[in-house]
């Protein structure tokens, strides 16, 4: 695991920071480190930052990236580098806005938009249904 994103989510919106590119928001991200193969440690520190809690996380699904021939400009491991995706029902303690998911949002061009679909057994388990 190479990225871990956190997911929190209030019916149809998301949770999100602006990206360290400078290129809109995104969900909050850390990058693991090398020791760290399932992200585990990277997404329970993460979800202290953003919500205060290491707690009550679930594995919602990974992105994998396949580039059999890097560039200059890609920094992730080759030919496969996963990205990794947590859902907390905790409360951000961080300043952020909340995404509107719905058609049409900027986030559907992000690489882990459709894991949105795995995330909806949470929003029926924690009762936040969908409006």
């Amino acid at each position: 695991m190479c990225v871990v994103r956190l997911l929190l989510r209030q019916a149809d919106s998301v949770f999100c920071v602006p990206r360290e590119d400078a290129r809109g928001l995104d969900l909050p991200m850390l990058v693991t480190e090398a020791n760290d193969l399932d992200g585990t440690v990277a997404i329970a520190d993460l979800a202290e930052q953003i919500t205060g809690s290491r707690s009550q996380l679930e594995f919602v699904g990974a992105v994998r990236n396949v580039v059999e021939t890097p560039t200059d400009t890609y920094g992730w491991p080759t030919p496969l580098a996963h990205f990794g995706v947590w859902a907390s029902e905790r409360a951000p303690i961080v300043e952020g806005t909340w995404q509107s998911i719905r058609d049409p949002s900027p986030l559907r061009e992000r690489h882990w938009f459709p894991l949105l679909s795995n995330s909806d057994f949470l929003v029926r388990r924690l009762g936040k249904g969908k409006d």
